[in-house]
């Protein structure tokens, strides 16, 4: 099994380009099944996730070209519904298939989708917004044999959609689902966060009419065809804050390029209250701690944006385990983050769960362990600490952190940091996020 060796206790130092934002490509790379002609996607995340997408699209009968490590072109001569059994095993492994659903239901008027794993809509991120807004542009929605199965006949219909709750991923499947339906939707209630609006920003670049993304009511225009085009994936907010978390535990210079500083302002200021400078410039941030001072303590809620990320959740408490006193984080977003929290007392922290808050006692310094990566961003919580802790850490079911980090040991290593990727990949990706 692979697994990441790292020699911890040393501070970073050097600069690091932020790749293109997993959770925008993931949404993006379904959508191209939409355009008619060549697409060109730029700066597309070097990750498993975007790499198995690509692969099912090619499986579907799409031509993909891969021009260089972040730069794809596609063109769409017409998807091949009878490669199901290709393609199906693949959308198993991965959370983000259900955006085939919006994308081939917009685009064909039916989607046979399979879920990952034959997660049910009661399960840890149900689904059932999604179908709900489906619904309401016209089309029929059903569970069949772990598929979703979505069929519109008569074609879709623009609606007015309001979410319960608020919810990223049905805001993203309803908003291309939308692109073609007859007269206009509004979304209310959606979800407002960055890769909402680069999706937005890649249809709207290949003929949608969507307006608004990135407030609470968001408006789709329904158009009749979508054009090809080149567009750039918008640089990844939460790969930039993981390196951010990790010189804050280390200690250290960083400067971070290929970043919106905007989109880190919530990161940005939880950080400048646990003693570490952040500076802001027009494409990059400059991040530093020196490592003889403490990090101080603090509190933190993870909210929909503009509020502090969920994803930012376990790297920000492996930081808060050197903390100078008593630090809470309550998840307000999805309450199965803790996983991490057993594996952070190998390294000597001090952590308590109650409900949906973990209660973190700072301790002087952490020591190196074996541990287990849970789920994609407890595996980079897991690096952070193992990154701040005295001696050998080793890592294990890194999948999870491959599908969303790109070359993350090169670009570790070339901040100063002793990690190095052993063993062989035995196929150990599977279905948590």
């Amino acid at each position: 099994m692979k697994k990441y060796v790292i020699n911890g206790g040393k501070p970073l130092h050097g600069e690091v380009t932020i790749g293109g934002a997993k959770n925008a490509a993931v949404a993006i790379v379904p959508a191209v099944l939409m355009v008619d002609g060549p697409c060109v996607l730029e700066n597309v995340p070097d990750i498993a996730d975007v790499h198995i997408q690509f692969e099912i699209l090619e499986k579907m009968g799409i031509r993909v070209v891969r021009e260089d490590a972040t730069t794809y072109r596609t063109e769409n001569p017409g998807v091949s519904f009878d490669r199901e059994a290709e393609y199906a095993p693949l959308m198993q492994r991965l959370r983000a298939s259900y955006y085939f659903i919006g994308a081939m239901l917009g685009r064909y008027g039916r989607a046979r989708v399979a879920m990952p794993g034959g997660c049910n809509f009661g399960g840890i991120r149900p689904v059932d917004q999604h179908i709900k807004g489906f619904e309401a542009l016209g089309a029929s929605v059903h569970m069949s044999n772990e598929f979703i199965v979505a069929h519109a006949p008569n074609g879709l219909h623009g609606a007015n959609i309001y979410f319960d709750v608020v919810s990223v991923g049905a805001t993203m499947n309803i908003m291309m689902a939308a692109v073609f339906a007859e007269g206009k939707t509004v979304i209310e209630n959606a979800a407002k966060e960055p890769h909402i609006v680069d999706l937005a920003n890649f249809l709207n670049s290949m003929g949608a009419d969507i307006r608004h993304a990135g407030t609470d009511t968001i408006t789709i225009r329904g158009v009749e065809r979508l054009h090809g085009g080149t567009y750039s994936v918008v640089p990844d907010q939460i790969e930039a804050g993981t390196y951010m978390t990790a010189v804050a535990a280390c200690g250290g210079e960083i400067t971070i390029k290929n970043v919106i500083p905007k989109h880190l302002d919530c990161i940005s200021a939880k950080l400048s209250e646990m003693n570490v400078t952040v500076e802001n410039y027009d494409d990059s941030v400059i991040v530093r701690r020196d490592p003889s001072e403490r990090i101080h303590k603090t509190n933190i809620k993870t909210l929909p944006y503009p509020g502090f990320p969920t994803d930012m959740h376990p790297q920000m408490a492996a930081v808060l385990c050197l903390a100078d006193g008593q630090s809470r984080i309550t998840e307000g977003v999805w309450a199965n983050r803790f996983k991490y929290t057993d594996e952070l007392l190998r390294f000597g922290a001090h952590v308590s769960v109650n409900g949906e808050t973990a209660t973190i006692f700072g301790v002087p310094e952490l020591n190196g362990a074996d541990v287990i990566a849970h789920d994609l961003r407890a595996g980079a919580a897991m690096i952070v600490a193992g990154l701040a802790a005295n001696g050998t850490t080793t890592v294990s079911k890194i999948g999870f952190i491959e599908r969303g980090y790109e070359n993350l040991v090169e670009k570790f290593r070339g901040l100063g940091a002793d990690i190095s990727c052993i063993g062989e990949d035995l196929g150990e990706l599977d279905n948590e996020a």
